[in-house]
Order: C-alpha cells, then structure tokens, then sequence
C-alpha cells in the first residue's frame, strides 16, 4: 500500500478515532477500525518463543535457544532461519508482531536478563539481531527491536537513569538498534528507563537519531506501562501506547491537541506510521501480501531438526582434555549426574517465557542416544531446583490430578465473597494467569488432589500477591497478607515470589491441596501453586553422585542457574552457582578425571573448578530441543560450534565493569566506550576466564597468513566494506570442522580515546582434517569510525590502524595494517 493511499484512509478519520488507534484495545491487541478497513494487530513476547496472546498451557509453543546462544553459534543464516520459524509460529497464533530481538548489551555479568540478549559488543549483537528481524519480516510478521536505549540492567528498571555519554551511546549503544533499523526493522520499543534525565518515552532520542538520521518509517511502541504522560510522550516520538485500553492519552490526548499543546500533525504521523505496519502485515484491507498460517513447527520434524541443530551451534566447549567428544562403541557404562540433568532449565524467567512443547531431557536423550550395551548411571546430586508449578509438566515424585475429574491436571475456580463458584476450568500447570473475571470475582483457587511417590518433608508453595492462603490436607500451611512492593509487569503478572511451608507427607496417600489468592486490585494476575519434593541430604547425594563416577567409564555433569538467580525483573547478587553444585562437581571430577560438565546458563557464572574437569560445555538455555542437542555434540555427532559472546570472569571481583544499582536513581556509565572485553584490555589485573570469541570445537586450527585488501577510500556509507581480510588457515586435528575468524581493530597513538582494541568483524570456515582454507572476513566503515559530539556527527581519523586476527579477543594469531587517508 502507498502513501497516498495511506494519505486518503488518514483523511476519513476524524481527531478522536485518530488518537484511539494510539493505545492499545487490551494487553496484546491494537484496535479495530473498519471505516479504513483496519484489523486489529496482535502482539507477542518473544524473543525465544511466541506465547501468543494468552499466558496457556494448553496452548504451547515452539522454544527457541536463548538470545545469547544464537549469538554464540556466530551464524547470520542459521538466526536467520530460526527467525522464519518464530514467524511460522506467529501466523498459526495469529500474532502480527513479535517483540524481538532484545538489542540491550551485557554490560555487567550480573544483568539478570542477558539470556534474552545477544552479546557484550554492539557489532556482534547488531548482526545477530539483524538476521532474527531478516527472518521474522520476510515471512510476514514484524519484529520490534526492543529496549531502546541502554536498558542493560533489572535493578529499578521503570524509573532508573542512565547517564552515558555522547560517545558511547552513539557508537555503543545505540549501535545494535541502528542495525536494526538498516535491516528494516517495523517496530522499535522504547523502554522504561531513562537517558540523561529523560524516561525513554519522552526522549529527543526517538526524533533523532531514530526517525530522522536512521530514517525509521516503523511505529514507537512504549514498553507495557513505560508511557506516563500525555504532552511529552506524544510531542515526542512515541507512536503507539501499550497496554490497553488504559493508558495517559485518549480523551486526554484529543483535548492536548484541540487546546494546542500538542500539534495535530504529530498524531497523524502516529496514525500513518501504525496504517503502514498494518499494511506490511496483512492487516489493512485490501490484504497485503502474507504468507499463509502454517502447521505448527514445533510439533513437526522440520522445526525439531532446526532448534536441535541449533542447540550444537552455540553449545560452546569451553575447556577439553581429550575426553570430549564420547566414543559410544568404547563405552560400557556413562554416569549422568545433576538436578539439571534430568530436569533441565530450557528458558530463561520473565515475560520471554513460554509453554514449550514436551522433550527429552539430557538423561532421556543421553540413554536414547547410546547402544543397549552402554549402561547409562544416574545420580541426581543434592536439589538445586526451586519449587516447581504443579501439573503435568510438573514433578516427577508427585501424581498431581483434578479434584474433579480425576485427569492430570488442576483445578481453576473463581470464587465469590462468599465462596460460591462463579468459573471453573480444566487446566496442566499450576502456574495460571486468571482468566477474564466473572461480576463478583472475589477469590482465585487453584487445587489438586495429589499423591506423592516420595515420603518425607515436602515443600508446598503459593505465588502472588495480596491475600494468599495455602492448605495441604487439614494443615494451613500459608496464610496472611503479602502486599505488591513492586509496579513492575514481570514480576505482578509473570513471576511474583512465592511464600511456602512444609509438610510431611506419607507416600501413596492422597492429599487436597488448595492455593487461594483474593483478587485485590493492584496484586496482578498471576497465581502459583509450587511445590518440592522432600530434598535428599548434601552430603549423602554427593556421595552417591561419586559412586557413579567411580563406576563409570566416564561421566557427566549437569548443573546450572535457576530460575530465582537468572529472571526478568531482578539483576543477580553474584555469579556462583546456586547451592552445592561446585562442591558437586569437585567431588566428581576427583572421582572420574573423564568428567565433561554441562553448564545451563544464560549468563557467566564462576566456574572454580574449571581447569580440574575434563571438559566444560556451556549450553545456555537450550530450548526445547536441549536433550537431544547436548547428546549430539557429547557423542560427537555434531561439533559444539559456539564462541563466547561475551568475556567471562574467573571471579566476580575480577570484572571490571560490575555496577547495575543506581545511585539516588542514576547509574553511570563511568567506563564509557569500553565494556566488555574492551574492559578487560584495558584494566591491568587478573585475566578473565575466558574471552569474547572463545570457543574450542573437536579439531584444531593453524592461523598461517593474512593479507588485506583495500581500503577503498577515506570514508564511506558506513555499512559499505572498508576493506576486506583474507585469511588462510589449516585445519590440523583429525576430523572435519568450523573456524570462527574473527578481526580486531587497534589504532595506537589516536587523536581521539580509543579500545585498546575492538571487534570489527568475522567469518566462519570449514574444512576437512589436514585442509586448508581462506576466510574473507570484510570490515564495514562503520568499524572505523567514531562520534564527534563536538561536531555532532561521525567522522574518520586517517592513518594507520593495526589489523589483529585470531580466534578470540584474548588470542591473536596474526597481524596486518591498512592505512585510511585523510578525508577530502
């Protein structure tokens, strides 16, 4: 559709069906206009899955790997299709935008979200998220690049602000959302925080540079709640308001615009910008041009076989004494050992969460994978786990059913003040959102009538907010009043706490179990019913998990965060491992030194143990397919292809960048351009454990020459090549494998303040053992540039600049030069 056309649907709408359409009708969905043919837009969390405009269980959906395991495979065509499946998943959900990819940086290595982002440097994270926007969009579904600007951080993320620079903004964080925009990203986000005073909503930053110098033609959706004005936030450049149907501008908005405070021209360049989303999506009549709802992938084998390809691709093989990879025909018996390895953590918590299809889990995919003849021993460690949501997906130690019908499953009951029920339904899980409320709602229930395996103590728990009561049997084991000390979404809606008690309990015995949450206005929606089985003694499970080993021809080691240390909402206090996970490891490794440990996580976390274990593999969240994935790369049917996105410490002491809580409600970037590894250049002290760019795949490589071509001049279009470096390199282990070449940039002597050294590009390559092979990594001008806010524009300094090739941040095989002459 063009944009006289577009021009002639704005006129037929007058100023207060104009300013309707700029909030949203409910939670997920923009209004209808059928006077210019406007369907409503539905809206989706993503970036690892599309939940789709109800939080069911009932209706699951296909789970990516995390954001930062895609950006560890350091593969654009690989994101790319994995971005064309979450747009396969969108149009069978019915959902016209995704909202992803998260662009925000790992600043800090406590950031409690940097599973939903891609990576430490903005050059990696911007490519990474160019490629998922590719294959979202070019398959009828728009992406939203979301937290504009430097939201990298949980700690009191709706009114935080964040002081920055001019410099780093630009030419960090800014950056990812600039090669958003040049992938032709359909909407950006803007997010709760603050820039330099001004909450991100309201900032000159959406005028300029995203509108104007970028020449973004999406729609600005505010993040759910973040807009809080009527004047500001609609003279500036947000287009569209979210949630609905509440929200500051409506009738609020009509009489800023007829009083004159705020000018008609900027609303209908609102409406015109939310016109042409609709028309790229299909949801302007006449129809644009959209593919067709699709089977859902997630149950086929396609969809299967792509999320278990991507699982190898980022597993990134952090240490390996010759015990990886697993030779089946050589094995008589494998020890599989941890919480985590039969009950995996394949997500990261928060509203990125979904309900994923069911999968195998490391032990199920372990023993699947191995012949009859290789005796497969499981310890499960001492409990890591918090307690689990009730239902199908559940706990293994618990027969949880219906009160009612006797299915697996829960009861869901929406009560009057007097206890009458006034809704019921059939539900798997016990972790519920409450469904549309009856007149008179007073109270959610949820129960089941439950029969544990295990005797013991158990631990029963019930999440929200408000008034709470949670009974086991006759035993009152929750009740009391637990206001919201929080407004923010996350945790009201998705991941309240939960208050729990303890019980013992015989096994085979039936018990009713009731949690009851009062529907007070302002406590959220969601409600939980949790609960754990009796935890074995530390010391005893260690124990066992060594007379594993010891039996064992080899063994395996699962362990891994939780969702209480990695979740939306709230940044982590520290990187250790949660509970006796690391004393877990140390026993076990003492015990078999054919000890390979599998570290779920989505962030870095200490690893003391590291250089004791025979090999460490990190395998992120792994999505749905993370069972099966793990057991091709431990077996060695697929190389582990992931690199670092991002530098992880040995220590958190050792980081040098670490702040996430503000100060009287400001947090500075004081370390400005360097972040990350560029942060570890630069500070004299311990190195880090492992640099951006690690990684060690099944072979071995021989960086042996390098040569460079170009530049082509003194300044280009910065995505234009400034010049290209070939790279030839021999694979020199004994089986076939990819080689990630990465390019650094360094400029000693600059006039202005530099990294020590900076990322400037990549190229992957594969060749078979003993061959030879050239990568030709190109280097974009916009490597080579830097922001002058004197001059408030990019500018180029001519000379030489040093060309550092290698495998990692931290390894330099070899090293060039290319001059840049003096601009005319």
């Amino acid at each position: 559709m063009g944009e006289d056309e577009i021009s002639t649907l704005l006129g037929k709408l007058d100023l207060p069906r104009k300013v309707r359409l700029l909030t949203g009708a409910s939670t997920w969905r923009t209004h209808a206009e059928p006077a210019v043919g406007l369907a409503a837009l539905t809206l989706s969390d993503g970036p690892a899955g599309v939940r789709g405009p109800a939080w069911d269980e009932r209706s699951p959906s296909v789970l990516l790997p995390c954001a930062s395991a895609l950006a560890a495979a350091w593969d654009e065509p690989l994101v790319e299709r994995l971005g064309a499946l979450l747009a396969a998943e969108a149009r069978r959900k019915g959902v016209h935008v995704v909202l992803a990819p998260t662009l925000n940086l790992h600043r800090s290595p406590l950031g409690g979200r940097h599973f939903e982002c891609f990576a430490e440097d903005p050059e990696l994270a911007g490519r990474t998220g160019a490629a998922l926007i590719r294959g979202l969009q070019e398959n009828g579904v728009a992406a939203a690049a979301k937290h504009y600007t430097a939201n990298d951080a949980e700690t009191d993320r709706l009114t935080v602000d964040v002081r920055v620079g001019e410099r780093a903004l630009r030419e960090v964080y800014l950056a990812p959302f600039e090669a958003a925009v040049e992938a032709g990203v359909r909407l950006v986000m803007a997010g709760y925080n603050a820039v330099d005073g001004v909450t991100m909503t309201q900032s000159p930053l959406l005028a300029q540079p995203l509108k104007g110098a970028w020449g973004f033609d999406g729609v600005v959706v505010s993040d759910w709640g973040a807009a809080r004005s009527v004047t500001a936030a609609a003279a500036a450049a947000t287009d569209l308001v979210m949630p609905g149907p509440e929200g500051p501008w409506g009738e609020a908005l009509v009489a800023a615009v007829r009083s004159g405070a705020v000018p008609e021209s900027a609303v209908d360049d609102k409406v015109r910008r939310l016109l042409r989303l609709a028309g790229r999506v299909g949801a302007l009549d006449p129809v644009a041009e959209r593919p067709q709802s699709a089977p859902a992938p997630g149950a086929g084998q396609s969809g299967a076989a792509l999320l278990r390809t991507a699982v190898a691709a980022g597993t990134v093989l952090l240490e390996n004494r010759g015990v990886l990879p697993l030779d089946p025909a050589a094995l008589r018996s494998l020890a599989v050992i941890g919480a985590h390895a039969a009950a995996p953590r394949a997500q990261g918590g928060g509203s990125a969460g979904v309900f994923p299809y069911p999968s195998d889990s490391p032990l199920d995919a372990v023993r699947l994978a191995l012949p009859a003849t290789v005796d497969v021993l499981h310890a499960a460690g001492p409990a890591v786990h918090p307690p689990a949501p009730v239902g199908l997906d559940g706990i293994e130690a618990l027969d949880c059913r219906d009160p009612r019908t006797g299915r697996p499953g829960v009861r869901l009951r929406v009560l009057d003040g007097d206890g009458a029920e006034l809704h019921t339904e059939y539900r798997l899980s016990g972790r519920l959102l409450e469904p549309p409320l009856p007149p008179g709602a007073h109270t959610l229930e949820v129960t089941a009538l439950v029969r544990p395996t295990v005797a013991g103590e158990w631990t029963w728990g019930v999440g929200g907010f408000g008034r709470l009561e949670l009974t086991v049997g006759d035993a009152t084991l929750v009740d009391g009043e637990f206001p919201a000390a929080t407004d923010d979404p996350a945790l009201l809606h998705v991941s309240p706490p939960c208050r729990y008690g303890r019980i013992r309990l015989p096994a085979g015995r039936p018990v009713r179990v009731a949690a009851r949450r009062r529907l007070d206005p302002g406590a959220g929606r969601a409600v939980l019913l949790t609960a754990a089985p009796p935890a074995p003694d530390p010391a005893a499970a260690i124990a066992e998990a060594v007379r594993a080993a010891r039996a064992a021809d080899a063994a395996v080691v699962c362990v891994g965060t939780t969702e209480e240390s990695e979740c939306e909402g709230r940044d982590r206090t520290g990187l250790v491992l949660p509970g006796p996970q690391d004393a877990l490891v140390e026993a076990v490794a003492a015990a078999n030194p054919r000890t390979a440990v599998v570290v779920t996580a989505g962030g870095p976390v200490e690893l003391p143990w590291r250089t004791r274990a025979g090999a460490v593999l990190l395998g992120w969240f792994p999505g749905q397919e993370g069972g099966a994935g793990l057991a091709d790369v431990l077996l060695g049917r697929a190389e582990p292809g992931g690199r670092l996105p991002t530098t992880w410490p040995a220590r958190l002491a050792d980081a040098p960048v670490t702040a996430t809580a503000p100060r009287a409600g400001r947090l500075s970037y004081d370390e400005g351009l360097h972040i990350g590894h560029r942060a570890w250049l630069r500070r004299q002290g311990p190195p880090p454990a492992y640099w951006f760019g690690h990684g060690l795949g099944y072979t071995a490589w021989a960086y042996e020459e390098s040569a460079v071509q170009g530049p082509a001049g003194a300044g280009g279009p910065h995505r234009a090549t400034a010049f290209t470096v070939r790279v030839r390199l021999r694979n020199t282990g004994a089986r076939a494998g990819r080689e990630v070449v990465q390019v650094y940039l360094a400029r000693p002597g600059s006039a202005v303040e530099r990294p020590v050294r900076w990322f400037a590009g990549y190229a992957a390559v594969r060749a078979a053992a003993g061959a030879a092979v050239t990568a030709e990594v190109p280097v974009p001008w916009r490597a080579l540039r830097h922001w002058s806010p004197q001059e408030g524009r990019w500018r180029w300094e001519p000379g030489r600049y040093e060309v550092l090739i290698g495998p990692s941040a931290g390894r330099i095989a070899l090293s060039d030069a290319v001059r840049l002459r003096c601009p005319s």
